[in-house]
């Protein structure tokens, strides 16, 4: 029998979180359970979003383990202390729409490693999807929206056939209170 070694390759996962931070923080936690279990991760933020976490972490907060690397995306946003929160999401809204797709696909070309699988927040689907058919790699969506959102998306149709939506009466003075 070869007592030569063999160097298995491991799968490299692509995740990309919706440029908002309770998306970042679920699926930064799903490419951290995935890397635990040995899969390669890149995780892509924009530029705005990776600049913000390395001002909140320090200069080397996302540096990575072996295995583990964080990528950027251009993203449109003014870099200026005069922009607004809502001038931000605003930009980031439009750059999605119109630079996400050729940037994303242009980053994934340019990887040492070429990626086995992509891992998407499931409020980039139009966009993912589109890339991942472009160049060839499975994808699978993520929804990292919590329980009580997705109940309230869920139960919204009934909510407005039993006359408890849009909120009136007392039920408006109950979501006013809490």
């Amino acid at each position: 029998m070869d007592s030569m070694a063999t160097t298995e390759k491991k799968p490299h996962v692509i995740v990309i979180p919706f440029p908002d931070q309770s998306h970042i923080k679920a699926m930064l936690k799903l490419a951290e359970l995935l890397h635990h279990k040995g899969l390669q991760i890149t995780f892509v933020n924009t530029e705005f979003v990776q600049e913000r976490l390395l001002e909140s972490g320090g200069p080397h907060s996302l540096d990575g383990s072996p295995g583990f690397r964080f990528e950027t995306i251009p993203d449109g946003v003014p870099r200026s202390p005069e922009a607004s929160g809502d001038t931000i999401r605003d930009l980031l809204m439009e750059s999605l729409e119109t630079n996400f797709l050729g940037c994303f696909i242009d980053l994934v070309t340019k990887l040492q490693d070429a990626p086995t699988f992509i891992i998407s927040d499931g409020f980039l689907s139009i966009f993912a999807i589109d890339a991942a058919q472009k160049l060839g790699i499975p994808i699978m969506m993520y929804w990292t929206l919590a329980a009580c959102g997705y109940m309230g998306f869920y139960q919204i149709q009934s909510l407005f056939e039993k006359g408890f939506a849009p909120l009136k009466g007392w039920f408006l003075l109950l979501a006013y209170i809490f």
